[in-house]
């Protein structure tokens, strides 16, 4: 009788492997990949606000500037002198309500056209993005020239095409602000078509198909299954909108040539140029600009929120 000889079993410790713990990475390493960026921006902008925040609390004109006299400390005194002018209160008002109908008025146009580009077929697709990217892609001054062109009173197509005759659009106060609404929103609907039409193409087919065999019209599709899916993409859009409308100053001042007659059509970043530059109250003109600076960070502040907020539901 043979014996069969069996290989003894392995400890069950040694069969089952520990899985290798993962390496941990030091809590400055990110920053240390930013610090190339950090230090750029820090160069470029904290050095510049900082000297726009020092010379907004000192007297600084144009003597100052010629090597004159040392400037004197003047605490708040031109923020309260900024904030007790009537002329500032009424343009920061037009400001806010300019920019807030540059922002209703592009969004709409862009979400309209990107609604269209699903509609339409390849073809007018592509001319109708390549006709937006052009708008996109024209310079500011560029394109507010040309658009100065075209509504001229004595050589513009438009008051003829329209009858119009010598009617003047930068004479009046709010038709000259609907001329540059118009510019504005010209050479900004193109990103927020672009970006909408992208979620749009995003949605599932299926989606869609059912809510129009539901017997949905377009605008409730828009309403009640476009909108909730895209409100992402709608919120980064118009904060975005609010940031570039808010500090407008080329198309107001080429178009309106400064400002308008009389200052009616001053924003506050052609304000701050006029009493920087054309008045040389540059003190006054760096408080408008850290005031700009406050407004403009509290709006990327809620934009930062809204994003992290968003990240954490996805």
């Amino acid at each position: 009788m043979t014996t069969q000889l069996t290989r003894p079993a392995e400890p069950l410790t040694a069969a089952v492997r520990t899985p290798r713990t993962p390496r941990r990475t030091s809590p400055w390493t990110p920053w240390l990949y930013l610090l190339p960026a950090l230090a750029v921006l820090g160069g470029l902008l904290v050095y510049p606000v900082y000297q726009l925040g020092l010379i907004s609390f000192l007297e600084y004109t144009q003597a100052q500037v010629s090597g004159g006299e040392p400037t004197s400390f003047q605490g708040f005194g031109n923020y309260t002198e900024l904030f007790t002018d009537p002329q500032f209160r009424q343009v920061l008002l037009a400001t806010v309500l300019f920019a807030a109908a540059c922002v209703v008025t592009t969004l709409a146009v862009g979400c309209s056209l990107a609604v269209l580009l699903t509609r339409v077929r390849a073809l007018p697709r592509l001319v109708l993005m390549l006709a937006a990217l052009g708008a996109w892609a024209t310079p500011a001054v560029t394109g507010s020239t040309v658009w100065v062109f075209l509504f001229d009173p004595d050589f513009g197509p438009v008051n003829r095409l329209l009858g119009l005759g010598d009617f003047s659009w930068t004479y009046g106060r709010y038709s000259a602000f609907a001329l540059v609404l118009l510019e504005v929103v010209w050479c900004s609907f193109p990103f927020v078509m672009v970006t909408v039409y992208a979620g749009i193409k995003a949605i599932p087919s299926e989606v869609l198909e059912a809510a129009a065999l539901d017997g949905a019209s377009q605008w409730r599709i828009w309403r009640s299954v476009m909108a909730p899916v895209l409100r992402p993409i709608l919120v980064v859009v118009t904060i975005q909108s609010i940031i570039w409308d808010f500090k407008l100053f080329t198309q107001i001042y080429v178009m309106t040539n400064g400002g308008g007659i009389a200052g009616q059509n001053l924003v506050l970043n052609v304000y701050a140029y006029q009493k920087a530059f054309a008045s040389s109250q540059y003190s006054l003109g760096s408080a408008i600009g850290v005031v700009m600076l406050l407004i403009l960070l509290a709006v990327t502040l809620v934009y930062l929120r809204l994003l992290r907020r968003q990240g954490e539901e996805l």
